[in-house]
């Protein structure tokens, strides 16, 4: 048995075909065809099914799989040890980040990260929380960047910062002649959300749970980006809520529109998040540093209360 044959396991298990699973693997189909069936004769069990389209794992296969995982990820994490021992940061490493994250913060942070970690391959994929969840778990995603608190057991959550909420307000809204919002203010009716998949969607409806107004069954509109809520939020549809970072670019005359909160400031917390087994670790802690010692200086609120991206009831 060798780790090669295992990691083939896991594609094989992963892509529900040889031929795509050795694709991924960079090998020939015939090389891991045959390395897994040695597993499997050495083993004297079937892993999967092959007669089945797509293929199927075997109930000892699900087994074998699992402990495949653990032991792959150990090996991995025996050249992390040497990394880390020798303090070399560098290497592939991948990372997810929400949609509503990925366009105000990648470009804060991306030039200084190369430029002081030049041996780091960062990867960049924009994903939903769910989505990168999964690719952690599976192995996929070294970290990811994310609404939390997300409370998932073999998840560990670093905060990076608070994000506060601010209110966007038309002249010809209700609210116009407000000097400062108040979460009681909020009718999640009159808000135009983010479409559904977007964690930012959620704390906003949370938030305007907390103020115990009405949450109708539907919403009038629904857009995936905020540049589209504030066009629709000119057009007379309603009011709308951005992260800060988000306001930093509006066009001077779109700014007059901001409305803060009152103190505690409603905001999200922004983590980073990653796989308790910790590889590249080395990585991880340097990309929070920067990333932290960055947005700190373009956010300097405090006195925040965090609203959760999770869904409730």
């Amino acid at each position: 048995m060798t780790i090669t044959q295992l990691q083939y396991v896991l594609a094989v298990a992963e892509h529900k075909n040889f031929t795509l699973a050795a694709e991924k693997s960079f090998v020939t189909q015939p090389t891991l065809s045959m390395q897994v069936q040695k597993l499997e004769d050495e083993l004297d069990v079937l892993i999967f099914d092959r007669s089945k389209k797509p293929i199927s794992i075997t109930e000892v296969g699900q087994k074998i799989v699992a402990q495949a995982k653990n032991i792959v990820a150990e090996a991995e994490r025996i050249k992390d040890i040497v990394d880390q021992d020798k303090g070399y940061v560098g290497g592939d490493y991948i990372l997810g980040i929400i949609p509503t994250v990925m366009p105000t913060l990648l470009p804060m942070f991306l030039n200084a990260f190369i430029k002081k970690y030049p041996k780091v391959n960062l990867i960049i994929k924009e994903q939903s929380t769910q989505t990168m969840i999964k690719n952690i778990l599976d192995g996929h995603l070294d970290a990811g960047i994310a609404a939390t608190p997300l409370e998932i057991e073999f998840i560990k959550e670093r905060p990076l910062y608070y994000e506060p909420f601010v209110g966007y307000v038309p002249k010809n809204h209700r609210l116009a002649g407000t000097d400062e919002l108040n979460t009681s203010d909020l009718d999640v009716n009159d808000v135009l959300l983010l479409q559904d998949g977007h964690c930012f969607r959620e704390g906003v409806i949370n938030l305007c749970k907390a103020s115990k107004n009405r949450l109708g069954e539907q919403f009038k509109i629904e857009s995936g980006s905020f540049e589209t809520l504030v066009s629709l939020s000119d057009e007379g549809m309603g009011m709308t809520l951005l992260p800060y970072l988000n306001t930093l670019h509006l066009e001077e005359g779109k700014k007059a529109n901001l409305k803060s909160f009152q103190k505690p400031t409603p905001a999200r917390e922004i983590s980073l998040i990653y796989h308790k087994s910790e590889l590249k670790i080395q990585i991880t802690d340097a990309l929070r540093e920067v990333i932290s010692s960055i947005v700190r200086g373009a956010i300097a609120f405090q006195d925040v209360k965090i609203i959760s991206p999770l869904a409730k009831n």
